[in-house]
């Protein structure tokens, strides 16, 4: 099983998400073709409800631990409540250039 499929059946095992997006942005960095080190995850759950941002990141950082410490070097969260999602038109901003990678 890929890092990001892993990290797909996770998130959907633990939260039920309504909407989730795993996206593999290895190739926009520095590192050797075909790395899976480098993630963005936009996920939508009821679960967040009440949840300051910080509850939230550290929530999904516990889900992904054991990636987070062998796999991941890199990971973006987009973090919404459905009624968040909704209002942000059903979509997250963009993850930001590398800085370090030569274009």
């Amino acid at each position: 099983m890929t890092v990001q499929n892993t990290i797909e059946t996770k998130l959907t095992t633990f939260f039920t998400p309504r909407f989730l997006e795993v996206v593999n942005e290895s190739h926009k960095h520095s590192v050797p073709p075909g790395s899976e080190s480098h993630f963005r995850v936009v996920l939508v759950t009821d679960k967040f409800s009440g949840q300051k941002p910080l509850a939230r990141h550290r929530m999904v950082n516990q889900v992904l631990a054991d990636e987070l410490s062998r796999d991941i070097h890199a990971l973006s969260l987009k973090l919404y409540t459905p009624e968040q999602w909704e209002r942000a038109g059903g979509e997250a901003p963009p993850s930001p250039p590398c800085a370090s990678k030569k274009l």
